[in-house]
């Protein structure tokens, strides 16, 4: 004959139980595409970065975009933890203020191969979102730039050209890339006149009214 249970040990069982279930109500439905190995880790990736107020959309379309690829649960959970890594390191870089948008460019842009370094001097340099500077930074180095030009360039160009002229200015130089000029000399080119167009335009913008 078994022994009973002592009450304490019942009332442990029941409180870990329910802690399961609300644990299992809280994960995202979509993550149910994921094999049964994959699916508590990511989604304890998403609650700690959810704890850690990242953001976690970027995470779980991470994990679904391996699915979609037909990656292994492995290779999915390896992805989504890397990503939280960066989300992470591109907080520390941009403050604690940095919208998740900013978050996710500043994470590709980190990805990419830019420094923590970069971003914080980014963010200093520009009182605007940096979403769009973080994006052209990213797609310059994607196109072939090395990130040391990809970086220079930005930076000079974010302190005074708006997102129109850095979208206009990554343009430029994958048209010239594209055209046959070397990465390098092409961001240099395009970079030289950005710069120009956007002191000629800050000229040309009316100043604001100061406060009497």
């Amino acid at each position: 004959m078994r022994r009973p249970f002592p009450a304490r040990v019942l009332a442990l069982l029941a409180t870990m139980l329910v802690a399961g279930r609300a644990v299992a109500q809280q994960i995202d439905p979509r993550l149910k595409r994921l094999d049964a190995a994959a699916r508590p880790a990511v989604a304890a990736l998403v609650d700690s970065a959810r704890a850690a107020s990242l953001p976690t959309e970027a995470l779980v379309q991470r994990a679904l975009e391996g699915t979609t690829k037909r990656a292994s649960g492995e290779v999915i959970v390896a992805a989504v933890r890397r990503l939280a890594v960066d989300l992470g390191r591109a907080r520390e870089a941009l403050g604690s203020t940095a919208s998740p948008a900013e978050l996710n460019a500043g994470a590709a842009a980190l990805r990419a191969g830019a420094s923590q370094t970069t971003l914080a001097e980014l963010r200093h340099a520009r009182r605007e979102p940096l979403i769009v500077p973080l994006a052209v930074l990213a797609d310059l180095v994607a196109s072939g730039v090395p990130v040391d030009s990809a970086a220079a360039a930005v930076l000079a160009l974010a302190r005074q050209a708006r997102d129109a002229e850095l979208v206009e200015f990554r343009r430029a130089v994958e048209r010239d890339i594209a055209l046959g000029a070397p990465p390098a000399a092409a961001t240099a080119a395009a970079a030289t006149t950005t710069m120009q167009s956007s002191a000629v335009n800050a000229g040309a913008r009316p100043q604001r009214p100061g406060r009497p």
